[in-house]
């Protein structure tokens, strides 16, 4: 842990260098994700999964809206390594050594689990949900009319979630660390946080079983997934605190 002792105020300056460098990186990913924008919507427009589907413009700011929700998106996911060094780097001082390599190792791991969440939930639950949609819309006799800026606000409130979802593992192993939570207890609200994930499920689909089932397999598995590294994660902070009260 570092020996050096800051001051409030140079723990206020130190956060607003941080943030200031947030705000700059943002102002640079989201010009990159400004010229990016336009191969990716074409991309998700001539995809598999919006094949048959004819995207209009309502509204004469329609394309710019997207073009501009569809940057912001980028610009966030590009900035997201950033956000999370920037937040290793002002905590990192009170960390020992070895938390602080753990914790900085952990970064590429975070961002693989929310991309990976995005694309489970864009290669998986997307498909279905336009699928059922449809077959609805079909049996009540609705022709669909669908508005480019609708199409994509709801692409991007149905998998950006899900990344945030798969973060579930990185979040119970910091709690655990912190000794906030535990494996027994845990195991112990095990069938409860089901019941919290089914409802979960429940929300973010629509009300079918088979929908909620794709989202509530990789839910439980999660869960399941975190238990495991809850174990492990408290089992190596036993054995620290107990050689650290040898040391003693």
């Amino acid at each position: 842990m570092s020996e050096k002792k800051m001051s409030v105020s140079e723990h206020l300056e130190e956060l607003r260098r941080r943030l200031l460098i947030i705000v700059v990186g943002f102002v640079a990913t989201f010009i990159i994700g400004f010229f990016l924008s336009k191969p990716v919507i074409l991309f998700l427009q001539r995809s598999e999964t919006a094949r048959g589907i004819h995207m209009n413009a309502f509204r004469i700011t329609d394309p710019f809206q997207v073009y501009l929700q569809t940057a912001f998106v980028i610009g966030l996911v590009l900035l997201a390594p950033l956000i999370l060094y920037q937040i290793w780097a002002f905590i990192s001082p009170g960390l020992y050594e070895h938390e602080r390599r753990v914790t900085l190792a952990y970064i590429p791991l975070i961002i693989a689990l929310f991309l990976s969440g995005v694309a489970f939930s864009y290669f998986v639950l997307f498909p279905y949900v336009l699928h059922f949609m449809a077959n609805l819309s079909e049996s009540l006799g609705i022709q669909n009319v669908i508005g480019i800026n609708e199409y994509f606000q709801f692409l991007f409130r149905l998998t950006l979630p899900f990344g945030f979802v798969f973060e579930l593992p990185v979040l119970i192993m910091f709690l655990t660390r912190l000794g906030v939570l535990t494996p027994a207890f845990l195991a112990k609200i095990r069938k409860y946080a089901y019941f919290v994930l089914l409802i979960i499920a429940g929300i973010i689909t629509p009300p079918d079983v088979v929908s909620q089932l794709i989202v509530m397999v990789p839910l439980v598995i999660l869960y399941e997934l975190s238990l495991m590294i809850s174990r492990r994660v408290y089992k190596n902070k036993l054995k620290q605190e107990a050689e650290n009260g040898h040391d003693f």
